[in-house]
């Protein structure tokens, strides 16, 4: 007889249980999908904001070369390709761009080309705020040969206060979310083990351990965290390849490390809750009454 009630131990049904919390890791996993793409979509907005460094007239070749240099040298100079991200832009290509975007040719009333040559420099991302920018825009003011250094101060704090503001309300969002999966998830193994609540009680009456009685769901919970886990990454990465064939621009944000960061993040997470909810519905009834089993 405690041979039969020993295979039974913890034999809850499996389908239900690993189907519930694979539909939960997945509405997880969809999130935090939204939150690395929106976390490499600011990262790219951020990257093609660009300050301008204005030169003083008439500067030689060689002496343009050498400040080229100096100023990819700077920290917070974001690079391109292994080269510091730093475009040159003479006085007659700004007068071209300056007459495509007003419509109007100054070079007819004015004999001399008031513009001056410039180099457009790429910020990296995390030096965007106020704060680095200041710095960076005094260390280029004191290189040699730099008349004037401006940057659209305006558009970097909007864009820093919107992009912050943003991921404020998705961590919340994603907060929120966590903390109902894994009540749903702990509530469905919960359920699976009052099945055997009795079974659990008898095995304490014969005089089985705690240790003994709680290895067979903990065992059987892990597994099937393990097994919801992959398969709701499985159907993540089903989900993204599709996302990425219609939408084809959504695929220069992708990030394979960050995603399979992501994927292996799921199933852990399925794991540490089969364990931990299997273990806490145990010993709910290892150390309740015989009152509280009706």
């Amino acid at each position: 007889m405690p041979s039969v009630q020993k295979k039974k131990l913890g034999s809850y049904p499996t389908f239900l249980v690993v189907f519930s919390i694979t539909l939960a890791l997945v509405v997880v996993g969809l999130f935090g999908l939204l939150l690395l793409h929106a976390h490499k979509l600011s990262e790219a907005v951020r990257e093609n904001l660009e300050v301008q460094v204005y030169l003083e007239r008439n500067l030689p070749e060689t002496e343009l070369l050498r400040l080229q240099q100096d100023l990819g040298r700077q920290p917070g100079v974001a690079e391109q390709g292994g080269r510091p991200a730093i475009r040159f832009i003479s006085k007659e290509d700004g007068a071209r761009q300056l007459l495509q975007s007003t419509g109007e040719d100054f070079r007819q009333f004015l004999d001399d080309n008031p513009l001056r040559d410039a180099y457009a420099l790429k910020i990296r991302p995390e030096y965007t705020d106020t704060l680095h920018l200041g710095q960076l825009q005094r260390g280029l003011r004191g290189q040699r040969g730099v008349f004037e250094v401006q940057y659209p101060r305006d558009l970097f704090a909007s864009i820093n206060a919107n992009l912050t503001r943003i991921s404020l309300v998705l961590l919340g969002f994603a907060a929120v979310l966590v903390g109902a999966v894994v009540v749903l998830i702990n509530n469905t193994i919960k359920l699976a083990i009052f099945s055997q609540r009795f079974l659990i009680r008898s095995m304490q009456l014969v005089g089985a351990t705690r240790f003994f009685i709680r290895g067979p769901f903990l065992r059987r919970a892990t597994w099937q965290g393990f097994a919801s886990g992959g398969l709701a990454a499985l159907a993540l990465v089903a989900l993204l390849q599709y996302a990425y064939l219609e939408v084809v621009p959504l695929r220069q944000l992708r990030d394979d490390v960050l995603i399979g960061a992501l994927l292996l993040a799921v199933v852990a997470l399925g794991v540490v809750i089969g364990f931990f909810s299997a273990y806490w519905a145990v010993n709910k009834y290892l150390k309740g009454s015989l009152d509280d089993l009706y």
